[in-house]
C-alpha cells in the first residue's frame, strides 16, 4: 500500500503546473516550430512571387548587360553589388519578417509565451558526462531518434516524388527565356516546398500530443504530495484570510439580494439596520431577519431599501435587540414578538392608508416604551 502511494499516478495540481512554468518547464514541439517556419516561408514566397521575380530579373539584366568600357573599370563591380543588393533587399526583408513572426508563433503556440530567469541560468550538472550518457540512452532519446528518422524519411520521400514529378520541367528550364525561367523555377520551388510541408504534417500531428502527454507525465504527483500541498496551502494565514474574505463577500452579496424582499427596515438610525420579512398569509409563521448589518453594511441596506421603496423605521432599541439576538434567515425570539408586531402593524396600516383603504396609523411608542424585555436590550 505504501509503495502504491509513492507512485506518481495523480495529475499535477494548478500550483505544481505554475511552479513548473516559473522554472521554464512548459511543453514545446520543435517539429511544430519547424513546420510553421517552412509553411510561412512558402506562403511568403507565394505572396512575394512577383516582386521577387522582378528583382532577380533586374539583377540578371544589370549584371550581364554592360558596356565594353565597364569591363576594364574596377569600380563597376562595386556599383553592381550595391545595385543587386538594393534590388532584392526589400523583398527579402519582407520574406524574412514573415518567417521570423511565424517562428515566434510556431514556438509559443504550444505552451504559450513564457519567460523564466531560472531557465536561462547556467546548469552545471548538465556538464556531467554520466548524466549525458543517461539522456543518450533513455526513453526520450529513443523517441527523438525515431521521430528524426521518420521526419527525414517523410521529407526525403516527398522531395523525391516532387522532383520526379517536376523533372521534365526542370530539364526545360535551360531552354527557356530568362524571365520565364525565373518564374518557372520559383513555382517549382514552391511546389516542392508545399510537398515537404505536407510530409512534416504527420510528424507534427504525432509530436504535439506526445509533448503534452510527456509534460503532464513528468509533473505527475504522488497522493502524499497532493495531501502535503493541500495542507501547506490551507495552513497559510494569507490563504485563510483570503478565503474568509471571499466567503464574507459572497455572504454579503446573497444577503443584499434579499433586502428587496423585506417588508420593513428597522434602523438605529445610523449604526444598525435590520431587514424583516413576514408572511402574514402563512399560519404560525414569525418575522424573519433577511439582512442585517452595522455601519457601511447598514448604510448599503438603507440605500437598497430607498431604491425599492421599502419602509424604513427608526427604533434604535429594537434594531439593536434584533441584531444581537437573531441570526440571519432565522425567526425573531419570542420576547420581541410584541415589539415587532407593532412595527409591522404600523407598516401595513401605513400602506393601506396610502392606498386609500384605511385611517392613518398611530405613532410608534418611544424607544424606552417599546415592549422589549430587559434581557434582550443591548
Amino acid at each position: 500500500m505504501a509503495d502504491d502511494e509513492q507512485e506518481k499516478t495523480e495529475q499535477p495540481t494548478g500550483k505544481r503546473l505554475q511552479q513548473a512554468k516559473d522554472k521554464g518547464q512548459v511543453p514545446r514541439s520543435k517539429e511544430a516550430g519547424t513546420a510553421t517556419v517552412l509553411l510561412a516561408g512558402i506562403l511568403g514566397l507565394l505572396m512575394l512571387q512577383t516582386p521577387l521575380s522582378e528583382a532577380v530579373m533586374n539583377v540578371f539584366q544589370r549584371c550581364f548587360h554592360f558596356e565594353r568600357s565597364e569591363v576594364f573599370d574596377p569600380n563597376t563591380m562595386y556599383s553592381l553589388i550595391g545595385i543587386s543588393i538594393g534590388e532584392v533587399l526589400w523583398p527579402l526583408i519582407s520574406l524574412f519578417s514573415i518567417v521570423m513572426v511565424a517562428s515566434l508563433i510556431g514556438n509559443i503556440a504550444l505552451g504559450g509565451f513564457n519567460f523564466s530567469a531560472d531557465a536561462m541560468s547556467p546548469k552545471f550538472n548538465k556538464l556531467n558526462p554520466f548524466n549525458g550518457i543517461k539522456r543518450m540512452i533513455g526513453v526520450m532519446a529513443l523517441v527523438e531518434l525515431v521521430k528524426s528518422i521518420a521526419k527525414v524519411g517523410f521529407v526525403a520521400w516527398m522531395a523525391y516524388l516532387q522532383i520526379m514529378h517536376h523533372w521534365p520541367a526542370l530539364m526545360e528550364l535551360s531552354h527557356e527565356q530568362l524571365s520565364a525561367g525565373i518564374v518557372d523555377a520559383l513555382q517549382i520551388s514552391l511546389s516542392v516546398g508545399i510537398g515537404i510541408c505536407c510530409a512534416l504534417l504527420p510528424v507534427v500531428l504525432i509530436d504535439v500530443p506526445f509533448q503534452k502527454w510527456n509534460h503532464m507525465k513528468q509533473l505527475r504527483m504522488t497522493k502524499q504530495e497532493i495531501k502535503d500541498e493541500y495542507k501547506d496551502s490551507e495552513g497559510k494565514p494569507e490563504v485563510k484570510g483570503r478565503l474568509r474574505q471571499m466567503q464574507r463577500e459572497m455572504a454579503n452579496r446573497r444577503m443584499m439580494a434579499e433586502v428587496p424582499k423585506a417588508d420593513v427596515i428597522v434602523t438605529n438610525p445610523t449604526h444598525y439596520a435590520v431587514a424583516l420579512k413576514y408572511d402574514r398569509f402563512k399560519a404560525g409563521s414569525a418575522p424573519v431577519v433577511v439582512a442585517k448589518g452595522t455601519d457601511e453594511i447598514a448604510m448599503k441596506i438603507r440605500e437598497i431599501a430607498d431604491e425599492y421603496k421599502i419602509p424604513i423605521l427608526q427604533s434604535p432599541a429594537l434594531a439593536r435587540a434584533i441584531y444581537h439576538t437573531t441570526k440571519l434567515d432565522k425567526e425573531i425570539p419570542d420576547g420581541l414578538f410584541q415589539a415587532v408586531a407593532l412595527v409591522l402593524a404600523y407598516v401595513f396600516q401605513l400602506q393601506a392608508y396610502k392606498a386609500g383603504r384605511g385611517a392613518p396609523p398611530r405613532e410608534l411608542p418611544k424607544d424606552k416604551e417599546m415592549p422589549i424585555p430587559d434581557e434582550l436590550r443591548h
